[in-house]
């Protein structure tokens, strides 16, 4: 069966923030070639919005991305790119060891307090079904995304907040079909390795709180929820083609620039 749901018929909002540490064998080269580099990686879409040397061994990146990069894409392309512009002065130029953190215009404490408080901003009717909806609403304690995880390499944070939303704001008053979104929701995650610390779970939209696998772009994350939920509805044209995707971290982008 064809997704109904791709790339190319879906159109995200995607504010997409990252801090990338990478590690040089030899110390700092005395010449970093920033302009080439920032135009060699715009055609991967990726944009360097800042770097310094933290010391003589470690460069920083400030970067945002377009929806279709995953974090492993940023930091082989990153290193690849900067690799080959300073082979002249040093041919093998960095460790393999790299961390790499995603942040946003919000710190995680806020997006997840936010994910959490979503039946504090939207109303539903009557009491009884406001308890149902009530219901649906998840947490887990045990998910804590300020830890990093790990790969071979490296260590990364990769935290986004997904909000899907129903065509023409249309609202589902069936309880049995929110129940099955609700369990489509976690089962996504649970098969596929990701971790949601909320869940906000209503009949008109869907906010997600959650860290994803390193090797997967954030469209890629939005893109299997839509057509996964969208089965629940017998592959019907529920939600709007498209979703927000956003990064968070443990530090907003005004930390960043400070």
């Amino acid at each position: 069966m064809d997704p109904i749901y791709t790339r190319e018929n879906c159109r995200f909002s995607y504010p997409l923030q990252w801090s990338l540490t990478i590690f040089w064998r030899a110390g700092q080269i005395d010449s970093f070639p920033l302009g080439t580099l920032k135009t060699s990686l715009e055609l991967d879409g990726i944009r360097i919005l800042n770097h310094r040397y933290i010391d003589q061994q470690t460069s920083q990146f400030a970067l945002s991305t377009k929806p279709h990069v995953s974090p492993e894409f940023i930091v082989q392309r990153v290193k690849g790119r900067l690799q080959y512009l300073v082979r002249d002065q040093q041919p093998k130029p960095f460790q393999r060891n790299y961390a790499i953190r995603s942040f946003g215009s919000e710190e995680r404490s806020v997006i997840e307090s936010y994910v959490g408080s979503q039946l504090d901003h939207h109303h539903y009717g009557g009491a009884e079904f406001e308890d149902f909806i009530a219901s649906l609403q998840f947490e887990d304690s045990t998910i804590d995304l300020s830890k990093p995880r790990k790969t071979s390499h490296g260590l990364f944070w990769y935290n986004l907040h997904v909000v899907m939303v129903n065509r023409e704001r249309w609202n589902v008053g069936d309880k049995d079909l929110l129940l099955k979104i609700r369990s489509m929701v976690l089962r996504v995650a649970k098969v596929k390795g990701w971790l949601i610390s909320r869940a906000a779970v209503l009949p008109d939209h869907i906010h997600l709180s959650i860290s994803c696998s390193f090797n997967v772009a954030p469209d890629e994350v939005a893109i299997c929820y839509l057509n996964n939920l969208a089965s629940v509805y017998e592959m019907k044209r529920v939600f709007q083609f498209g979703a927000y995707i956003g990064t968070f971290g443990e530090y907003d982008n005004r930390a960043v620039k400070s």
